[in-house]
């Protein structure tokens, strides 16, 4: 049983701590609502989870014999992360949340997992740590815990974001707020690089 709680506690402080895909939740919430936000959320948690999975189920192992390719993801992830920031610096901060390309997904939010330097970190420490054996009944344990606190966790930004967002009514403050996010979510990129 303490072994569940060790992992319960390591999932809590690896996803509700600030993050690129949390800057986004918090920026998806504030602009598009709760509701419409947990798509990013589900995704988000679904996106890390299968992370986990084949992490667990061998990917460390890859990772371990070709050290180029966790270079490569911690690359294009900041590159992907700077794009993000970019995107949110530039933004006119019209509320024109009928804009497809804009809403909050399913698949942009697993995708950020995907390519989030912070994901992958946690993915290798959290299976080194807690399932080295490869123990299946473990990794399947440690990704259903992963599950809950993963999507709380995310979700807990989205709805400070929405709470946020009932102050921001207008443009201009929506272009202060959007590149308050991309600093920070700059921010986290380069800092990415330093791990």
């Amino acid at each position: 049983m303490s072994v569940l709680i060790s992992m319960a506690a390591f999932a809590l402080a690896a996803s509700i701590s600030p993050g690129p895909v949390n800057v986004v939740a918090l920026s998806s919430g504030a602009q598009f609502g709760l509701s419409s936000s947990l798509r990013h959320v589900l995704g988000a948690t679904v996106g890390f989870v299968v992370l986990l999975l084949f992490t667990g189920f061998g990917l460390h192992e890859v990772l371990k014999q070709w050290p180029i390719l966790t270079d490569l993801i911690r690359w294009a992830g900041v590159a992907f992360l700077l794009w993000l920031a970019w995107k949110l610096a530039v933004d006119d901060g019209r509320l024109d949340v009928s804009s497809a390309t804009r809403q909050p997904s399913f698949l942009r939010g697993a995708a950020m997992q995907w390519l989030n330097p912070k994901a992958w970190l946690a993915a290798v420490a959290g299976m080194g740590a807690f399932v080295a054996s490869g123990d299946a009944k473990l990794i399947w344990s440690f990704a259903l815990i992963y599950f809950v606190i993963c999507y709380l966790s995310v979700a807990c930004w989205v709805y400070a974001g929405a709470v946020l967002g009932r102050y921001l009514h207008s443009a201009p403050r929506i272009r202060l707020f959007n590149r308050c996010m991309a600093a920070i979510l700059a921010g986290c990129a380069v800092s990415l690089l330093l791990f």
